[in-house]
């Protein structure tokens, strides 16, 4: 997290656009990135896109992006996005990448972070910087991610990887996930959520990619869980049952449960364990509530509950991750 102090300079974001970039994923950054405002309005990031040769790329739609800085830009980042390219980038089939990009991604510097949204992890792990890392990558080319660098362990079943200096995502809108987290990393839920809804779209999403995964399975007739998922979201400060949650779906247990988990690919408990670890760490952020006062609203019941849910999540206890929110926002 980040100093609000108005002589910092923003934290500046590199993005690299290779030939063949997916014109999408290419914008993620810039709009995630320069949403992102402090309480006083100043921006909190800097971004910056490249190429290899500072000369226009052509992307996989039918024009080309015109770029200002050449690969030199890279050093100065302090977090490196690459875009994916298209599904007929060699480094997919061959495990490979060009000299010159292997070249690129090496002058990083020592504590900044690397980003790759999508197949870009192809690149990075081409290039050795995933060895014995955990990374992710779309579901689809996942088996032969896995082939190709049997050295990277490979967890398919995520919307995005953190694994401290370096960040894969899976396919596509997951780019705006992961983005959404450093931000959330960064600066705290406030920030992140402010930047959700300037740019429309959930502050996070729930489950990962196995509700995206093409299933041999024909799609389920009749209602499905959305409202009362809704629903639930405003009764998080009390026990959930399944059998409730079931009765206002109008569903029998089995069946709720069955097409909660094709809908969010997670169980209803742990889908509502997500929900009131989300809901705790905005109380943390933003009030001084006694730690059992907490629990109590986020529906967790005691401070020790609390305690294993937030450290089980975010790696630190609550009052640890309130002292040091408090102390770099």
């Amino acid at each position: 997290m980040h100093s609000e102090a108005p002589t910092d300079p923003p934290h500046r974001v590199v993005v690299l656009a290779l030939p063949g970039v997916i014109p999408f994923e290419l914008g993620i950054p810039a709009r995630i990135f320069g949403s992102a405002y402090s309480p006083t309005g100043r921006p909190l990031y800097e971004i910056t896109t490249c190429s290899l040769d500072g000369r226009p790329v052509r992307t996989q739609a039918d024009f080309t992006v015109a770029v200002e800085q050449d690969s030199r830009a890279i050093a100065t980042a302090d977090t490196l996005v690459v875009p994916p390219t298209g599904y007929d980038d060699p480094v997919l089939t061959s495990g490979r990448i060009p000299a010159e990009l292997a070249e690129a991604l090496a002058t990083r510097r020592p504590g900044s972070r690397l980003v790759s949204i999508c197949t870009a992890s192809f690149a990075l792990a081409a290039a050795g910087l995933l060895h014995g890392r955990t990374a992710t990558t779309h579901w689809y080319h996942s088996p032969r991610f896995a082939r190709l660098f049997p050295d990277v362990r490979l967890d398919s079943d995520v919307l995005f990887v953190d694994d401290g200096d370096i960040l894969t995502s899976a396919g596509a809108a997951a780019g705006i996930d992961l983005c959404l987290h450093l931000v959330r990393r960064d600066h705290g839920s406030e920030t992140a959520n402010g930047v959700a809804r300037r740019c429309v779209v959930p502050p996070w999403r729930e489950g990962g990619q196995a509700q995206y995964v093409d299933r041999p399975v024909p799609a389920a007739a009749g209602p499905d869980t959305a409202a009362t998922r809704a629903w639930a979201l405003d009764q998080l400060h009390r026990p959930l049952p399944l059998a409730e949650l079931a009765t206002h779906a109008g569903m029998s247990i089995r069946t709720f449960s069955r097409r909660f988990l094709a809908e969010t690919g997670r169980t209803p408990g742990q889908w509502l364990t997500s929900q009131r670890v989300e809901l705790a760490r905005g109380l943390l952020e933003s009030t001084d509530l006694p730690i059992d006062t907490v629990a109590d609203r986020a529906g967790f019941g005691s401070g020790s509950t609390l305690r294993q849910h937030v450290t089980t999540a975010l790696g630190v206890s609550p009052s640890a991750y309130r002292r040091t929110y408090r102390a770099r926002a």
